[in-house]
């Protein structure tokens, strides 16, 4: 279920969202409706600061910020756009299809008793001291919550063909904030732990650790190059638009840290190289 502007909502509804976020159940008068609900998205143009609001925001387990994209998908992002409003006025847009089924959710869903029955205890022991210091912080993280994360750990094993949660499943944790304030704070606290795994267990690193992938980069470093060896000349405003996105491009390599992001980073900073080198952007 998605809820658009959840928090937009008066509190009798809010009320009655809880009985369907909890027991699954919606009352209306003397009649008890249950909500075959398996997971609930919500979105909001703000962040509640509301004590009234509280219960329910309590609810959603992890946020996450929808910000705008970074100029290594931008371009993809206009190709998109444009293809999907040309579709609509074509006439040519096709209705979205499900990936999974509903049956095929809940089979998933069942397999998750094998995986939350298998959790270590020094794996408890360990997300005990995590929750423990991240109330330390000033970072409200209630039991409740607290319980409820561990099905998302073990549903982040599933994903991962894993028996049992291991370390690496505690990045759920850098978004367990309560405010953007407290997002660099969470990713202080689990980033260290995660680093710790990945030092120990880099055959386990995951392949999107990391939030672009090295091909899109590598992607946008060559439209980047194209547009700056190309005979068209641009402006200094494109010129400096460019070049910060090299940067940016740069800095994302840097996190990935492989062979293959090394040789890129090598492929920025010759192209870097040749644009000042030239005296277009001086």
């Amino acid at each position: 279920m998605f809820l658009d502007e959840i928090f937009k909502a008066n509190s009798a509804i809010l009320n009655s969202l809880l009985g369907v976020l909890n027991e699954r159940i919606y009352t209306v008068g003397g009649t008890v409706v249950r909500v075959p609900m398996l997971s609930c998205f919500g979105a909001s143009n703000e962040v509640p600061n509301d004590e009234e609001l509280m219960a329910v925001f309590d609810r959603f387990l992890v946020r996450l910020r929808s910000d705008n994209l970074d100029s290594y998908h931008f371009q993809d992002l206009l190709v998109r756009g444009l293809a999907h409003e040309v579709s609509k006025i074509d006439g040519s847009y096709e209705q979205i299809r499900p990936v999974l089924s509903a049956a095929d959710l809940r089979s998933l869903h069942l397999s998750l008793g094998e995986r939350l029955r298998s959790v270590p205890e020094d794996f408890l022991a360990q997300y005990k001291g995590l929750v423990f210091q991240i109330r330390a912080e000033g970072v409200s993280f209630s039991d409740r919550r607290a319980v409820k994360m561990l099905k998302l750990f073990a549903a982040s094993a599933l994903i991962d063909a894993r028996p049992a949660p291991d370390p690496s499943d505690f990045f759920l944790l850098k978004h367990a904030w309560n405010n953007l304030d407290q997002a660099e704070i969470l990713d202080g606290i689990v980033g260290t732990v995660l680093e710790a795994w990945y030092r120990d267990h880099p055959e386990a690193r995951r392949s999107g650790a990391v939030d672009v992938g090295i091909e899109a980069l590598l992607a946008e470093i060559n439209r980047i190059r194209d547009l700056l060896t190309g005979e068209r000349p641009l402006s200094d405003i494109q010129l400096f638009s460019q070049l910060k996105a090299l940067n940016e491009i740069k800095a994302a390599l840097s996190a990935i840290d492989t062979r293959p992001a090394r040789d890129a980073i090598q492929r920025v900073d010759q192209l870097l190289g040749h644009v000042f080198a030239s005296g277009k952007f001086a």
